[in-house]
């Protein structure tokens, strides 16, 4: 009975220590309990404003009543009924290193915003003002700087599937023009005769030159001296014709560059090679196969060996510059390398980050004809290489990306800026005249 007694008691205190507590306790308000985020309010509210940029429009226009007038409106409805603002604009002025804000112009629905209130800050640029990049020019600050584009009208291409040279032609030219001093379309073959032979074509810089092939595993051969010298008749191709590209690569330093598949592995002019056997065994005529022979001897050539050296050098007499193919198919995909990741952002070109690739040649290359890998576009799998630009140690470089077909001339693009890398220069964003900072101020009035 007298432990029956004890709890109630123990109860009845409690009990009662807990009411009285209650009664004398202060308790925080709502507010302080969940605060309203005034300043991400804010910011969002700006935001919203300028989403079809009205928000702009009615900041460069200070005078137009009716789009104030509408502004307003929209703050109205779109706030809270206890929320007061206060939105100030203000002239960017730019000089001497420093900025200056001038105010222009204020809006307010309250005399004043309380105890409490919070700002956002939103940076809004004039409607008639274009923010444009400039990059370097290659070639700016040393030699070089002439990009030539071959889109030699009597060729036809191979393991371009989908596409035509020209159409390729054409969008590389749109892509990289604006980093040369010079580009240059090199209409047909005849054109291209005459920059083997050391001429000019615009009054452009020889020396140092990019060269894109866009004919894919096929290459154009001009008539006259390149297809009578560059054919081999002992041994019935075309290789010679390769070879002296690799000499004139390593003579005028300049970089070739193999868009996809099996470099030099056709050769193509459709006036000269007009015959019913003049063609690829795959419906595209104008051209014959060189097969692996055209890179072999092109490699030679760069590398300064006599042609046929290979073939001199071989100790059952065949004729190694035909020996076999020298590429690899891979059978896991290859993925672009972290710089090239880096420079998809910095130039804003975005390729797919893996490819399939049938035509990677081995790294053995860069020993046997004194190469330097410069720039690996993807990374090496083994020993294999399906991407990179190679640059011989004495004078001249190519590059050669091979993927299987279609060719993503993003990647061509993409591989040369990141060889070269040239800088690109932004505009001023604040400009004086042309930006406007908006902030926007909000206070909670009334309730609990």
């Amino acid at each position: 009975m007298m432990r029956t007694i004890e709890i109630f008691l123990v109860i009845v205190i409690i009990t009662g220590a807990f009411i009285i507590s209650s009664f004398f306790a202060v308790l925080p308000s709502p507010r302080q309990v969940s605060p309203v985020n005034l300043r991400r309010l804010a910011l969002t509210m700006l935001q919203t404003l300028d989403v079809d940029s009205d928000l702009s429009e009615a900041v460069f226009n200070e005078s137009d009543d009716l789009a104030w007038g509408q502004l307003q409106i929209a703050l109205s409805a779109c706030l809270p009924p206890n929320i007061v603002y206060n939105l100030t604009v203000y002239e960017v002025l730019s000089g001497s290193g420093t900025e200056l804000y001038m105010p222009m112009k204020s809006i307010s629905n309250a005399e004043s915003l309380g105890i409490a209130s919070d700002a956002a800050s939103y940076l809004v640029a004039s409607s008639n003002v274009t923010f444009n990049v400039i990059p370097e020019k290659i070639g700016e600050h040393g030699g070089g700087g002439t990009l030539y584009i071959l889109n030699c009208s009597d060729a036809n291409g191979w393991w371009i599937t989908g596409y035509t040279a020209q159409s390729l032609a054409e969008d590389l030219y749109n892509l990289l023009s604006p980093y040369f001093q010079n580009t240059i379309m090199v209409q047909n073959t005849t054109q291209l005769g005459q920059i083997l032979n050391g001429t000019k074509l615009q009054n452009e810089t020889l020396q140092s030159a990019v060269v894109i092939n866009t004919f894919g595993e096929a290459v154009p051969i001009p008539a006259g001296y390149y297809a009578t010298q560059g054919y081999d008749s002992e041994h019935k191709s075309y290789a010679n014709y390769t070879y002296t590209l690799g000499q004139r690569v390593r003579q005028w330093n300049w970089t070739w560059v193999s868009i996809v598949g099996y470099p030099l592995y056709y050769v193509s002019n459709t006036c000269f090679f007009n015959g019913s056997e003049d063609h690829n065994g795959y419906g595209i005529y104008g051209m014959k196969c060189v097969r692996s022979a055209g890179f072999n001897a092109f490699l030679d050539g760069l590398d300064g060996q006599g042609y046929g050296d290979w073939y001199k050098r071989a100790s059952d007499g065949e004729w190694v510059y035909d020996s076999g193919w020298i590429t690899k198919s891979l059978s896991e995909h290859v993925y672009l390398s972290s710089d090239t990741l880096r420079y998809c952002n910095y130039y804003g070109i975005y390729p797919a980050p893996y490819q399939t690739a049938t035509r990677a040649l081995p790294s053995s290359i860069t020993g046997t004809y004194h190469l330097t890998v410069t720039t690996y576009i993807f990374d090496p799998v083994g020993n294999w290489i399906a991407g990179a630009v190679y640059r011989h140690n004495d004078s001249g470089a190519f590059l050669a990306l091979g993927l299987t077909r279609s060719p993503d001339i993003r990647l061509t693009a993409l591989s040369l800026l990141a060889e070269y890398k040239p800088r690109l220069y932004g505009s001023e964003y604040t400009a004086s005249g042309t930006s406007r900072l908006v902030i926007l101020q909000l206070g909670q009035v009334g309730g609990v």
